[in-house]
């Protein structure tokens, strides 16, 4: 019964139509109860939130479009994150959001495993996930929490950095230099002169090189970077061609491949250009650089990613030659 005769008057307790709300009163008298209870009902359809709410039974794709057409467009690289989603969610079976669990998560990373999938690769996965949940809850679109907020990401091993020693790269040199793409020399040197990634170098605007300096815009970061080059690059890059605004090169990956097979360098999957980058690093560090300069350099938006290359410096670790128990031993 909605109305029970309490010590001090008349206690309504219910909920209207099973809803989720919750109306809890004490009136002086019964008729005031009665009239209260009849009020709520007749006003009930002026008050949805009252009415118990449906179950939400949006699948996991409907929650990566509206992530999508909400937040993604804004990302530099929202469009291949939608698409690698989307192929989740159809890889996963497309789950009832509200029904997905660390259960029924780690059941299909478990799969994907199993299948030969890396396990980098499943972390940019659950990544990717998690954001879709965190970015609907923060834009109020989503009430249920995130199911795979606990989830662990898997370990893996560090890439191996590889880069070229002098050697190589005076044998790259000599390559590009005779190549019929006039401009696959000049995006080689500016990779290995100031550490930018291919296609920074390669969507070069004669606008960005100003005395004697090269500065990235639209970076993976977001950051601009203004980072000294030499002289004769500078001039070379000045006297290129006759463009005074706009694009520098035409794209020139192909002939950056073709050259790299005609020297004797190996490369690891996945390096081909970055091994550049890699190697101005590299050699940085080789010849005393300091870690925090590098990374401004690099436009790294942490050190973290920067560290990696900090055991090349040559001092790094020196302590553990200086004063292991054998510095102090006659071996």
């Amino acid at each position: 019964m909605a109305i029970k005769k309490v010590e001090n008057g008349y206690r309504v307790d219910f909920r209207p139509q099973g809803g989720a709300k919750r109306i809890r009163r004490i009136f002086k008298t019964k008729p005031e109860a009665i009239r209260y209870v009849a009020w709520v009902q007749n006003n009930l359809t002026q008050n949805p939130e009252w009415q118990p709410k449906p179950k939400d039974t949006r699948r996991l794709s409907t929650l990566v479009k509206l992530w999508r057409k909400l937040h993604g467009e804004t990302l530099r690289d929202g469009g291949g994150r939608f698409q690698m989603l989307l192929a989740t969610a159809r890889r996963w079976g497309d789950p009832i959001a509200l029904e997905i669990t660390k259960a029924s998560y780690l059941e299909y990373r478990t799969k994907r495993l199993k299948d030969g999938i890396k396990p980098r690769t499943l972390n940019h996965e659950l990544t990717y996930i998690r954001a879709v949940f965190n970015e609907l809850e923060r834009l109020d679109e989503w009430q249920h929490g995130n199911p795979l907020d606990k989830v662990r990401k898997l370990k893996v091993d560090e890439d191996e950095l590889t880069y070229l020693s002098i050697e190589e790269i005076q044998s790259l040199l000599r390559e590009v230099d005779i190549s019929r793409n006039r401009d696959l020399a000049l995006i080689v040197r500016i990779c290995l002169a100031t550490g930018a990634r291919w296609g920074e170098a390669e969507c070069l605007r004669m606008e960005q090189v100003k005395n004697h300096r090269i500065t990235y815009t639209h970076t993976k970061s977001r950051k601009n970077r203004s980072v000294p080059i030499p002289d004769d690059l500078f001039k070379r890059i000045k006297t290129h061609s006759d463009i005074k605004h706009g694009r520098l090169f035409k794209r020139s990956i192909e002939a950056f491949k073709e050259a790299i097979k005609r020297t004797d360098i190996v490369l690891p999957r996945g390096q081909l250009t970055h091994v550049l980058r890699h190697s101005f690093a590299s050699h940085f560090m080789i010849n005393g650089g300091d870690i925090i300069t590098l990374q401004h350099i690099l436009g790294h938006s942490t050190i973290t990613m920067t560290m990696r290359y900090a055991h090349l410096s040559p001092g790094h670790l020196q302590d553990a030659v200086n004063k292991s128990p054998l510095a102090n031993v006659d071996t």
